[in-house]
């Protein structure tokens, strides 16, 4: 099963469009999307709004592979469970974000060999399939790095 999610802060409706058609052509029914409450509703595989963060959860383990914006919530969230994930960061200039900050975070995990990126639609169709044979370069755990602790540490002593 592919999970799609597009956060819970703004629709994201672009990436939606892109899945429907997407899973139309290849004759898809494997997709559940947690698509927020944008204007278009996908035809071609199961959506809610919303999920709870239980069945957020439950979504992310079952799934074989995850699509999503860039988030970073949900790309360490994939990554912890050691899932692909495929992004396609939200546009500024498209009104589906207030700066272009995804695309610093989508270009920053996509160097670490962490995630793909999509940065235009039909590269994302183009890229589904990659979907089936990526592997991220690491498997993040549960637990804060030692450098991390230690750099916070020096933080608040130095403060």
């Amino acid at each position: 099963m592919i999970f799609v999610t597009v956060g819970h802060q703004m629709p994201f409706d672009r990436l939606i469009r892109v899945l429907d058609a997407w899973a139309e052509r290849e004759g898809r029914a494997d997709l559940f999307g947690q698509i927020g409450e944008g204007e278009y509703w996908p035809s071609y595989f199961p959506a809610a709004p919303f999920l709870t963060p239980a069945q957020f959860q439950e979504r992310m383990q079952r799934s074989d592979a995850i699509v999503s914006h860039a988030g970073t919530g949900t790309i360490i969230a994939a990554l912890q469970l050691g899932k692909p994930i495929l992004v396609l960061p939200r546009r500024a200039d498209l009104g589906e974000t207030r700066n272009d900050h995804q695309f610093a975070t989508a270009d920053h995990f996509e160097r670490a060999g962490y995630i793909l990126v999509a940065r235009s639609e039909a590269e994302l169709a183009a890229k589904m399939d990659d979907l089936r044979t990526f592997s991220p370069s690491a498997h993040l755990g549960d637990k804060a790095s030692p450098e991390l602790l230690n750099r916070i540490r020096a933080f608040i002593t130095a403060a």
